[in-house]
Formats: C-alpha cells, structure tokens, sequence
C-alpha cells in the first residue's frame, strides 16, 4: 500500500503545478479569487465615486484667487506707505501707515487703470474689479489688563505697569478712550466662534471691532482719528484685519484675514489666512452631478455599515484583531464625520447667506462658514489617503503584495526596538540645540522647529552657517548628529527591512507555488464565453490531456510495481 499511498501527494503536486488552470488550482482558491476581484470592482467604483466628489470641491481657480489677493494685501506696497506692505510691519506705526495706505488702497477700487472713474459699481466694491467686497471690512483687537504680570520686588519702584502676554483670564473688556464710540467698547463673541492660532498665542473672538465705510475717504479719516486717539495701546495684543469677498465668474467666496500681533516683547509679528471655498455648492450642471456622487457615496457608506455590523456578529472579538477591520472601522467613522460636516455647512450657508448680505454696511462673519469648510476639507482628505491605503486589502492575493506585508510584519518588533533607540537619541539631541541654539536661531527657537530642522538635516536641507551662532558646540553637534543618525542609525533600520525581506523571499522560494494569477484566471473566463457563443469548440479534454502528459512519466515510475501489490493484495484476500 505504500506506493498507493505515496501516489495521492506527487499527484496533487504535478496537478498544482501542471499545464491547464483547471487541472492546477482547486476550486476553492478560483471561487475566492473570483470574490476577492468582485470586491476590488466595487470597491474601485466606490473610490471613483469618492474622487469625484472630492475634486469636484476643489480647482485651481482657488489657488489663483489666493495668490492676488496675497500679492495685493501682503506683498503690494503704495508710494504714499513709504514702502511699508504687510510683511514688513514691526511696530504700531507701520500698522498705521499699512492700514492707511495699502490695505484702503486694495480694498477700495473705484477708478480704472487709465484714473477714469468707475461708473457701474452702485455703491459695491469690487477688488481687481472682478471680486465684489461682500459688506464691509472689519479691524477687531484684543488687549491684556494692566498689572497681569509678576514683577520682581527689586524692579516694582521703577515700573507703574506691567502687560503680560495674552490668556483668556488676562483679556481687558472693560471700555476705554472715546467711551460714545462703538470701536471703544467691548464686543463679546459667540462662544461657538473660532479662535485664532497664531505665533505668540491662541486668540479668541470678539473684542474692540471698528467697522470701516464703505467709502475710502471715509475710511482714511476715521483711521487717522482711532490713530490719534491712541486705540491700539500698550495692552493691546493682538489686531485682526478680516474682510470677504465674492467672484462671480468661478463661484468662490474668499475669506481673508490678516493678523498682527504685538507680543510682550515688543515689536510685531504678522500671519494671514486667506481661503478660496466654494458654499454655494450646487449652481451649474456639474455641480448636479457632484450632488448625486455624494448620494452614491452615502450609500456605499451605508452598505459598508451594514456589512462591517454583520462581520462584528458573526465573528464577534475575533473581528477585532485584524489590521484591515481596524481600517474598515476608521475609513467608516471618518467619512461619517465628513458626511455630518457637509451637512451642518449646507443647511448653515443656507440659513445665514441671505441674513449675512442683508445691510451692506456691517461686515459678514463668513470666516465661520470658512472655518467649518476648511475643517470638512481636512477631513475629506484624510477620508481619500485611507480609501486609497485599503486598495493593499484586496490586492494581497498577489505573491509580492504577500511578500512586502510579511517582511513588514516580521520585522515589526525590531522596528518598535530600533524606533526606540532612535527617538532616545533624537530627542536628546533636539533638546541640546534647543537649549544652545534657540535663543538665535529660528530654526531651533521651539522644541517643535528643533524636530523639523533636524529632519531636514537627516534629508540634507539645512543651513550649516546659522549653527555658527556657537563655533565650538555648533560643528560638534552637526558632526555627531549626522554620523550617528544618519550614517548609524538610518542605515541600521535599513539593514532591518533588508535582512527580513530576503528571509521572506527565500521561505517563499521553497513554499510550493499554488498561487492562482489574474491573468489565468481571465483566459479561462475569456474562453468559456467563446465556447458559450459556439465561437470556439469545448476544451474540456484539454485539461486532462495535459494532466495524462504531466502523469505519464510518474505512471512510468509507479505502475509497474502495482501488479505485485495487486497478488499481494488477492491473496490476503483469500486466507481464511
């Protein structure tokens, strides 16, 4: 019985790796295949679907829009500004002659290029002529108390007052100056209105807000008036400059504000944010047709509820210990989120266009509608990288997707071990240029510049003259930096995947190659349908033809030895 037995396993092997698809593979492993690439289709329409609708939300018309608007506000300076634009602003007077010069001159157009007067504006503004002023523009400040610092005793005879920094405990409300004038009273905000982050500090909303005309002359003059009255004081922290406006031809809102801050220490500091966003969603055809794709992509989400539930049923804890589920699981939270936020916006832009547009002389708060489309776009993306990172889900059938997901997984413990290792040094090394360096070097000025500045020099983008702030200690901790982190350390995690990738290879190398290819797979429906359409005789035999022709040098082997087996057999048979 021996050879009999021995004739199942060489048989099942010749059969995997013989000439016909059908005669190879087992059925089990074609039936998962063909669910696995039905799966990868639908899944490739929902990615489509996704696509779609994501880049239907953005063009490079709101690149474009951003960057005159930046070039006007922030980088354009006027003759009468002695050269002052935004950028260069470092104390109180450059953001007087700024705000008198440049930011009036961008926001008031009423003359053509050629000084002829504008005829057709009915009492609008429209910057670079084609981008209408929506309201009015609005400059709000907020300022700290007196007395909200700790002053050493030796130095509080020779100091009557003190500004901290700015906090939500240290905000000065109360009025001041011109008390009649609303610009000198204190607005409070919604306390659902966002805050502002920027460099010295997080600001919130509300404050001191001045309102300007919508006449320039008008605007100048009370300029020059809040000027000489001293509104912006030694308290004042921080003033936000916002305004918005509307283009017509592409569709899009653009929400500027511009920020200065005056940190206690003196001097100033400017940021901006400028967002191109598209709330009127559904105007033209195509915007139609990007309200059905959000539709389909609903009720994919929806789908893929239901069946992640059954899958929790069915497999219950067991469900949970699987990378791809966690995935499934993120990839379902994150659109739902981006499905609410699309939401709340729409019904919000509805419910507050036509109340925000109402009088022309206030200004229109879109900078919360702006903020709100930012946030739905951020999570968007993020949506999109994981749609596209769950495509490794379905292509693991192939032999080198297998291989790369085994090194990684492998050698995860040695990564974890060497990550280690790696952030210990790191870190100790970031803390050194901090504590050296960060009083004169912008790059190291904060912890978090010091992480950057030493990725960039791991990838060779740094500047190695602004370390010789420190001639002895700066060429000693670039030198060390660069040989143990990237000549050691790097080069270590680079032998780890290396080393675990050949291992890999070589254990795939002898595991017998039962694999089933795509492109079999598509022969053998191609030809199926050929025969179905009497296109192309059946080929049924063909398989066991090449079965006998791979079988027939083993039979040689094996057969003859079967007839002893069979006697013997026959006579066991017959002893009583």
């Amino acid at each position: 019985m021996e050879p009999a037995a021995a004739l199942q396993p060489v048989v099942a092997v010749r059969r995997s790796g013989g000439g016909a698809t059908t005669a190879r593979v087992s059925y089990s492993k074609e039936r998962e295949l063909k669910t696995t690439l039905l799966e990868l289709l639908i899944y490739i329409t929902f990615l489509v679907t996704l696509s779609l609708m994501t880049f239907g939300m953005v063009s490079t018309n709101m690149y474009y829009l951003n960057k005159v608007m930046e070039d006007l506000f922030v980088e354009q300076t006027s003759s009468e500004s002695s050269g002052i634009n935004f950028r260069s602003i470092k104390s109180q007077a450059d953001f007087w002659e700024f705000a008198e010069g440049p930011l009036l001159d961008g926001l008031y157009w009423s003359t053509w290029y050629d000084n002829r007067t504008v005829t057709d504006l009915k009492n609008a503004s429209y910057i670079f002529y084609e981008n209408l002023l929506l309201g009015v523009a609005q400059i709000r400040q907020l300022k700290v108390r007196n007395n909200t610092c700790s002053i050493y005793p030796y130095f509080q005879p020779f100091l009557k007052s003190c500004y901290s920094r700015y906090s939500y405990k240290a905000e000065d409300k109360s009025d001041f100056g011109l008390k009649d004038e609303p610009e000198w009273k204190y607005v409070s905000a919604s306390s659902f209105s966002p805050w502002y982050w920027g460099s010295v500090g997080f600001y919130r909303s509300g404050g001191f807000i001045v309102t300007l005309p919508r006449s320039k002359q008008e605007s100048m003059e009370k300029l020059a008036s809040l000027r000489k009255n001293g509104w912006i004081t030694h308290g004042t922290r921080a003033v936000f400059i916002d305004f918005s406006t509307f283009n017509a031809n592409i569709n899009l809102f653009c929400i500027v504000r511009l920020v200065v801050e005056f940190p206690a220490t003196g001097g100033a500091l400017t940021s901006f944010q400028i967002h191109s966003v598209k709330l009127l969603r559904y105007v033209s055809y195509y915007d139609y047709f990007l309200a059905s794709c959000e539709v389909a992509f609903c009720l994919f989400i929806l789908t893929f509820i239901i069946q992640e539930a059954i899958e929790i049923t069915r497999l219950k804890m067991e469900y949970f210990r699987s990378a791809w589920n966690w995935l499934d699981m993120l990839l379902i939270a994150v659109s739902i989120l981006a499905i609410c936020f699309n939401i709340y916006r729409t019904i919000e832009v509805s419910l507050l266009m036509e109340e925000l547009l109402s009088n022309a002389h206030v200004y229109p708060d879109f900078y919360f509608l702006a903020f709100w489309q930012v946030i739905y776009d951020n999570v968007i993306a993020i949506n999109v990288f994981f749609a596209w990172i769950k495509i490794f889900k379905y292509v693991s059938f192939s032999k080198t997707m297998t291989q790369l997901s085994s090194t990684l997984s492998r050698c995860a413990k040695d990564i974890i071990g060497f990550a280690i290792m790696f952030f210990i040094i790191f870190i100790a090394y970031a803390q050194f240029s901090h504590l050296v360096f960060g009083p004169q070097v912008d790059d190291f000025s904060t912890f978090q510049n010091c992480i950057f500045s030493q990725f960039r020099i791991v990838l060779g983008d740094f500047n190695f003259e602004s370390l010789e702030v420190n001639s002895i200690l700066g060429p000693i901790y670039y030198i060390s930096f660069v040989f143990f982190v990237f000549f050691v350390l790097l080069n270590m995690f680079l032998a780890i995947i290396n080393d675990t990738y050949s291992e890999v290879k070589a254990d795939f190398a002898v595991i017998p190659n039962e694999e089933l290819h795509i492109a079999d797979l598509f022969r053998q429906s191609y030809n199926k349908a050929l025969v179905k359409l009497k296109l192309r005789k059946p080929e049924t035999d063909l398989g066991d033809e090449n079965l006998e022709r791979n079988f027939h040098p083993l039979k040689e082997r094996i057969l003859p030895s079967l007839p002893k087996e069979a006697a013997l057999m026959k006579r066991c048979l017959h002893q009583p």
